[in-house]
């Protein structure tokens, strides 16, 4: 290896001296960047080749460059290259440990790309890479709520609105109602990365290069479709992080939403759910408690996946073109969303897989709150009874009900004809859970044969993505 002597610096020709210790406190990121070392080091292979193209590196010189960058890769997983407090980021720390390796040599990769064009496609091929990781596990969650669905297809449970009693509903078919949000996220993942699989290399610091380089090759090699169009846009544009922001917030929304209802399903009052001992935890001063920490950590960490798209939208708003210093700000909460992700959503995974569902009392509470109040007035609706009477027939037959203290099948048969005309002891066969159910046959309802139909369309969908999830786009 060749010693270098002298701190190693991106910039500063034109200076007289170094900077003052606040700004060069306040500009390191490697402390945060440093993750992109792999990325940085995948993208200095490509452009090594594209400048030997151009005649910029003879074979010789491209040879020592790529066994160079292979032999910087392993020291620095193995972690026998580590950025130190002088390097300002993740490209001087790497171009620090080049120029050890190759002396003078190593500072030829510079030529025809700048921080900027590198860091924005740095950025774009950690977040391809992990948004895969996060859409495994979110096929992980998914298939949890699957296999619990699976168990509970002919499961009575109370549906609600307005945290009411409304109407029964399958548990399964409540199940699969968390697992279609996951599935959009899912799409929306792969919609971002069609917009994300755009390559910036090549744009230098806003102008391109007079350099006769190939962007298409490096876009090609690292697993993009395309060099950007536009120079100035390319390293520029960090809609690719906003909207990436903006899935992973969703995701929390609809994590904390699940999260939500598990907390309620444990509670005393509700009593549907027990959560298995490895996924819950207890209380330090009441030897009782078993709390839902992961639920409720669900609904508190989508506050902060909500919070890191606002910093980055807040940021990006009104900045000229091209590149400006903010840009800084959007990789820690793009990685904070990864991270975030990676640790909640096998937590959420195990819970929900292991947790028991107390059938009896799903099925107790079934019709409780005169749930099966609809099925009545599309009772009298099939007798030919316009459903605005229905409605108002039935409302004053729960009226009666609840004054008296008594479900609607404990309603006496005079009771019946008093409450209207329409009504006769015939109107009982609808008034069990099981019958309402039954009569739920559309599509997307939540009858035992459409919740059937549905669990075969998720698997497939599942097992579709479970390839995408595992596709490699950044070359290893």
């Amino acid at each position: 290896m060749s010693a270098v002597t002298e701190r190693t610096s991106l910039w500063g020709g034109r200076f007289a001296g170094g900077p003052a210790e606040a700004l060069a406190r306040l500009s390191v990121s490697v402390q945060f960047d440093w993750r992109l070392a792999p990325y940085d080091i995948a993208a200095s292979r490509a452009h090594a080749r594209v400048l030997a193209t151009a005649g910029l590196l003879d074979p010789q010189e491209l040879g020592r460059m790529l066994a160079a960058l292979d032999d910087l890769e392993a020291a620095c997983a193995s972690g026998e290259f580590r950025p130190t407090v002088d390097d300002e980021d993740v490209h001087t720390a790497l171009e620090r440990g080049l120029l050890e390796r190759l002396g003078a040599l190593g500072g030829k990769l510079r030529a025809g790309r700048s921080r900027n064009d590198q860091v924005a496609t740095d950025l774009r091929m950690y977040l391809r890479d992990h948004a895969r990781g996060v859409a495994g596990r979110l096929v992980e969650l998914a298939d949890a709520l699957v296999e619990q669905a699976e168990r509970h297809v002919d499961t009575p449970a109370p549906g609600m609105t307005h945290v009411q009693h409304a109407q029964p509903v399958s548990f399964g078919h409540w199940l699969l109602a968390h697992v279609q949000p996951l599935l959009r996220d899912l799409d929306r993942l792969r919609d971002w990365d069609a917009r994300a699989a755009i390559s910036p290399l090549g744009s230098g610091a806003l102008a391109g290069s007079s350099l006769p380089l190939d962007p298409a090759a490096v876009a090609h090699e690292l697993g993009f479709t395309a060099p950007a169009p536009n120079s100035m846009d390319a390293v520029a544009d960090r809609d690719f992080v906003a909207e990436f922001l903006f899935v992973t917030a969703l995701v929390g929304v609809h994590l904390s939403r699940l999260g939500e209802e598990v907390v309620l399903w444990t509670s005393t009052e509700f009593g549907w759910v027990e959560l298995d001992d490895a996924f819950a935890t207890g209380s330090s001063i009441m030897p009782q408690k078993k709390n839902a920490d992961i639920a409720e950590l669900a609904r508190g960490k989508s506050g902060r996946l909500v919070g890191g798209l606002v910093a980055v939208l807040t940021m990006l708003k009104g900045l000229p073109l091209t590149y400006d210093r903010d840009m800084q700000e959007d990789k820690e909460p793009a990685f904070d969303a990864v991270d975030t992700l990676q640790l909640l959503l096998p937590a959420l995974a195990g819970m929900i897989s292991t947790m028991t569902v107390r059938v009896d009392r799903l099925v107790a509470a079934a019709p409780v709150g005169f749930s099966l109040a609809t099925e009545v007035a599309d009772w009298l609706v099939r007798r030919g009874v316009p459903f605005r009477d229905a409605h108002e027939v039935t409302g004053r037959l729960v009226a009666l009900c609840a004054a008296r203290e008594c479900e609607l099948e404990d309603v006496s048969d005079d009771d019946l004809k008093t409450v209207s005309e329409h009504l006769d002891p015939s109107v009982r066969e609808v008034l069990s859970v099981r019958s309402a159910l039954a009569a739920r046959t559309t599509p997307g309802s939540t009858g035992p044969g459409p919740v059937a139909e549905q669990l075969a369309t998720v698997q497939n969908r599942l097992d579709s993505w479970r390839e995408w999830a595992i596709e490699t786009v950044v070359p290893r």
